[in-house]
């Protein structure tokens, strides 16, 4: 089957400067299996399209001027979990490739990248795959081991069964909605467990949550 008869993967986009909205809408719209069903320059204004919307994939910028893009896209995973997120940035930090990930996005790509790396790399985040930018794949790596070679937090310790299990499916970059599914519990349960834990790991973001889980339980 071709592209062009299966139905078409529904893209939004949020970005703040105009002149990339449409750089972007243009370029994919090019493409017979992609419609751009929206665009917004702001967070807020973002968020209320997609949730009506509910687009397959949203193309999202890692700074806002109202808010985080991180934020944004977790509040996007956590109102709508079948949408998928690239977070698309200028500047290929490592810690931002973390914090994104946490955040439940499917690709973190450099706007810097080809036109046929960013068609390629939304195909596959549609179908459920997920794409890291291979010029700061290292980096990560790199992040990653070294959390893991630092020694043991005893904290952990003092968590309760649940909610080690909750902090290792976090860890795995989770939306409280997904953890919920997963333990069979309300997103309620979840918070309350989220909120706990973090105050027994003297913790204040899922990232951190993270990194502590990593020293504990290195893989």
């Amino acid at each position: 089957m071709t592209y062009t008869e299966r139905a078409a993967t529904r893209l939004f986009i949020i970005d703040d400067h105009e002149l990339v909205r449409t750089g972007l809408r243009r370029v994919l719209e090019c493409e017979a299996d992609f419609e751009v069903v929206g665009e917004a320059g702001t967070a807020d204004e973002g968020l209320r399209a997609v949730r009506n919307l509910r687009p397959d994939v949203v193309l999202l910028d890692i700074r806002l001027p109202d808010r985080s893009g991180i934020e944004v896209c977790r509040e996007i995973r956590d109102a709508c979990p079948e949408t998928r997120v690239v977070m698309l940035t200028s500047v290929g930090m490592a810690n931002a490739v973390e914090q994104t990930i946490l955040a439940g996005a499917s690709s973190f790509l450099l706007k810097e990248n080809s036109n046929a790396d960013l068609i390629k790399a939304i195909r596959a985040v549609s179908k459920g795959h997920a794409i890291l930018d291979p010029h700061i794949t290292h980096q990560v790596l790199a992040r990653i081991r070294a959390l893991a070679s630092r020694p043991h937090a005893p904290a952990c310790d003092t968590l309760t069964a649940q909610e080690l299990r909750v902090l290792a499916i976090l860890a795995e970059g989770k939306t409280n909605k997904e953890i919920a599914r997963d333990l069979s519990v309300s997103e309620k349960t979840v918070r309350n467990h989220v909120y706990n834990l973090f105050q027994k790991l003297g913790v204040t973001s899922r990232s951190q949550a993270t990194a502590r889980y990593l020293r504990t339980f290195p893989t």
